[in-house]
């Protein structure tokens, strides 16, 4: 029997073709007259990320704008189907990818959606996409379930041993002092929860809990959203965007956008950028 070496030679050349390819990543350049911003998308949200890279190739993201903002919490654009005039109802979405592993640091990019009342699935708005920009937090601020520490602290103080905290509850909320009356519901939350033997904490990992610390975010939005990118460089960009002057959240002076994607070698990605890949770890 005869061995076939040009068979094999393809079947190498393929091989590496596929080894190169599984090399490589989709960098995501967003530029404004800020300046530019640098991101990857994650491969763990697949139907984000190809939707997201398919808009990006058509060029149906430019000239799009970053048509919302709120400083020390996020920049939101990139609405494609309003730039198109496709009516509302008729706006594509996307399945929820929300993973434990995403949440909402500074420079995260995640999907805009509409809110649970009418999307109770939590799907995504096929174009709209958000940037983190957010404030930093404390550990016990971060992990607190505050909904939830809401609800049980009027079920705390219907018991005969919580009437000083019910006094004080309802002197700074009468003086509405705001700030005051969250960290007396901190001071609180671990007595509350022994009390009435319920959890009143949400779960993070060191690295998260962290990372909220040091750089900041918007913690009230995980596991909510889809997190499905990270800003690699121009947070600066995404800073100056936030402290534009607005009116309702609507920039005064329209921050248009303009998005590009092209494939670059993982290694250039970690190398220039710092960015360690979730299999590189």
């Amino acid at each position: 029997m005869r061995f076939h070496w040009r068979g094999l030679a393809l079947i190498l050349v393929l091989l590496s073709f596929a080894a190169c390819g599984q090399n490589k990543d989709y960098l995501v350049t967003i530029e404004t007259r800020h300046g530019a911003i640098k991101a990857i998308l994650f491969d763990d949200t697949p139907e984000h990320k190809n939707n997201f890279i398919a808009l990006a190739e058509a060029g149906r993201f430019d000239s799009t704008q970053f048509h919302r903002i709120i400083q020390d919490f996020m920049v939101q654009g990139g609405d494609v189907f309003g730039k198109e005039d496709l009516p509302a109802q008729e706006w594509p979405t996307l399945p929820a990818e929300i993973r434990t592993n995403h949440v909402h640091t500074k420079g995260m990019i995640a999907a805009a959606r509409q809110g649970d009342n009418i999307n109770p699935q939590k799907r995504s708005n096929g174009s709209q996409f958000y940037i983190v920009d957010g404030r930093t937090y404390e550990e016990q601020e971060l992990t607190t379930d505050f909904p939830a520490l809401q609800k049980a602290v009027f079920q705390y103080m219907q018991l005969g041993s919580a009437q000083d905290l019910k006094q004080e509850y309802t002197r700074l909320y009468e003086e509405q002092k705001f700030d005051s009356l969250t960290n007396l519901l901190l001071s609180k939350r671990d007595e509350i929860a022994e009390t009435l033997k319920i959890k009143l904490t949400k779960d993070y990992t060191s690295e998260q809990v962290k990372a909220y610390a040091e750089i900041g975010g918007a913690p009230h939005l995980d596991f909510e959203y889809t997190v499905f990118g990270q800003v690699l460089s121009g947070l600066e960009v995404v800073d100056k965007i936030a402290a534009e002057p607005t009116t309702r959240e609507i920039p005064n002076n329209p921050v248009y956008m303009k998005v590009t994607v092209e494939k670059v070698s993982k290694k250039k990605i970690e190398k220039e950028f710092g960015y360690v890949y979730p299999e590189s770890k």
